[in-house]
């Protein structure tokens, strides 16, 4: 076996695990079809399985990060949160729970075009989505009191949403602009002819004092 073959199956949990994963994807996956459909299925639930998104975005299985990129992002168009909150992995015939840290995806990069009203704000996600904040992919901005920071996040599809990574968050921010909401002048970001509040301007003045 070679050592490349050795790792990916070690990566996996052995090969059993693997061939088992491989089942389930291979039953999602339709091949040049776009995403499937997870929404539209309504399969019995099938148990928790071993796998966790971590905050970084990473996923592991068995407690081993999966390395091959391509199975993650198999794995992540079958995913599905339903609203009890957990997170699952949907197949026309299954439906088993994985574990969630934060949020399912993250976004590592972002493009600004246009300004004003007319300005996109774009996000591609770990996983390869493409993601146009704006009506029905809004913004969301969490405040985190521990840090005293913000946890920017955008929603993907579903109810699946991707955390900014920290340089992309930056520079989100350095878009933003002190726009009236509501009467309060509000630091906030425009996407799409959006307004997606950061936070009260007054706060923003007194964090960078």
């Amino acid at each position: 076996m070679h050592s490349n073959q050795h790792e990916a199956t070690q990566q996996m949990g052995g090969a059993g695990d693997a061939a088992g994963l491989s089942a389930l994807i291979g039953r999602a996956t339709r091949a040049g079809k776009g995403p499937p459909p997870v929404e539209r299925w309504n399969p019995p639930f099938c148990g928790d399985l071993d796998m966790e998104i971590r905050a970084d975005g990473t996923w592991f299985y068995l407690g081993t990060p999966i390395g091959r990129m391509p199975l993650v992002q198999l794995f992540s168009s079958v995913l599905r949160k339903d609203d009890d909150g957990k997170t699952y992995l949907v197949t026309p015939v299954e439906k088993v729970g994985i574990r969630v840290a934060d949020a399912p995806f993250v976004a590592v990069e972002m493009n600004v075009s246009g300004e004003g009203d007319g300005q996109v704000i774009t996000f591609r996600t770990n996983v390869g989505d493409v993601v146009e904040a704006g009506p029905g992919n809004p913004l969301r901005f969490v405040d985190e009191p521990e840090t005293g920071g913000l946890k920017p996040y955008v929603l993907v599809r579903g109810r699946l949403e991707a955390l900014l990574a920290r340089p992309v968050m930056y520079e989100l921010v350095s878009h933003g602009e002190e726009i009236d909401v509501g009467g309060v002048p509000t630091f906030a970001v425009r996407s799409k002819g959006e307004v997606y509040p950061i936070m009260p301007a007054e706060h923003l003045r007194r964090l960078s004092a």
